[in-house]
């Protein structure tokens, strides 16, 4: 095992090294620069420019010298400094912005994905052992539905719902005199009465296709001898159920673990812009379409840093209950 895991690290490193050269290059690749931008716009709108401040960032950042000037400056920053640039829209380092919106967004994904998987691993369970039935068609039917249709449609939808029927505003994850005030119970409390809109609304397209998978590796499951020999030795169908097929079936929902740790950051981007919430998602998005290189680039970095440390946990988990995935590696 120890060995198993020593090899899959090693994978791990130049695969994080090569994403880091792609990020920056991806960001590198529209005309110009967020700097020049500012600069132009701040001209064109009669402001002055303080140019003590742009050589500044310019000699920092190494903008204006070649690319893989820029990129060691930036990656050295990060390893050697904590160092993860400074955005040049926000005027703030990208590390403390991030961090702001970081406790929200994981804490909405994480209820979301147990959400999704307390839903969908009971529900999948019993449309796969009542085939057929009426449940099943139903689930079924349902979970189709709601793995075809986008997350940000099923938010336009529960929000015209709740403002139409009930006159409720479900937008934002608190009220309006909420939005600026220190923690405290009264703003907890408040997020809570707000959390459930998203929440819904992000689990609802993961739990159609964890109902889908859980119910076609269980019966697929079901069909195996052993199945069979234990019901032979007179053990209970229920027992049975859950100790064998199900544990077994569990294993796509430890190889998403890559997925659900990057998900905890970007946090459904297009629901989040949808429904105002004050989450990474949406400043990962303005930094992209700013080009605001720093903070898009960390975004990107920390965003495939966690999917591929997730793949690493997920590795590791298939290895621990399945003994055939490490002997076979």
């Amino acid at each position: 095992m120890i060995v198993y895991i020593i090899k899959r690290i090693g994978m791990m490193i130049p695969t994080l090294i090569i994403i880091s050269m792609v990020s920056f290059v991806i960001i590198q690749l529209p005309p110009g620069d967020y700097l020049t931008s500012y600069a132009a716009n701040l001209r064109q709108e009669g402001d002055m420019v303080d140019t003590d401040e742009l050589e500044m960032l310019a000699e920092r950042y190494g903008l204006g010298q070649p690319i893989y000037v820029q990129y060691w400056k930036w990656v050295s920053g990060i390893i050697l400094r904590g160092d993860w640039g400074q955005s040049m829209e926000w005027r703030k380092p990208v590390k403390d912005l991030i961090w702001e919106r970081m406790a929200l967004t994981v804490f909405l994904s994480l209820i979301s994905i147990l959400v999704s998987w307390f839903v969908a691993i009971p529900v999948g369970v019993f449309s796969a052992t009542h085939q057929y039935s009426m449940p099943d068609y139903l689930f079924s039917a349902l979970s189709f539905i709601g793995a075809g249709t986008p997350g940000f449609m099923i938010a336009l939808v529960i929000m015209w719902i709740a403002m139409r029927q009930f006159g409720l505003n479900v937008g934002g994850l608190f009220s309006r005199e909420y939005m600026v005030e220190p923690w405290s119970l009264a703003k907890f409390v408040d997020l809570m009465k707000h959390v459930w809109m998203p929440v819904v609304v992000i689990a609802l397209g993961s739990t159609a296709g964890s109902i889908r998978t859980t119910r076609a590796n269980v019966l697929d499951e079901l069909q195996r001898p052993y199945v069979e020999t234990a019901r032979a030795k007179g053990l209970r169908e229920r027992k049975l159920i859950w100790k064998y097929p199900v544990r077994v079936a569990m294993n796509p929902f430890f190889s998403t673990v890559g997925w659900t740790l990057a998900s905890l950051i970007s946090g459904q981007t297009l629901v989040a812009v949808v429904l105002s919430l004050q989450t990474t998602g949406p400043m990962m998005l303005r930094a992209l379409t700013s080009q605001d290189m720093y903070l898009a680039g960390s975004f990107l970095l920390l965003l495939s840093t966690l999917t591929v440390l997730g793949t690493l946990i997920s590795d590791i988990l298939l290895a621990w209950v399945d003994p055939r995935i490490r002997m076979g590696s």
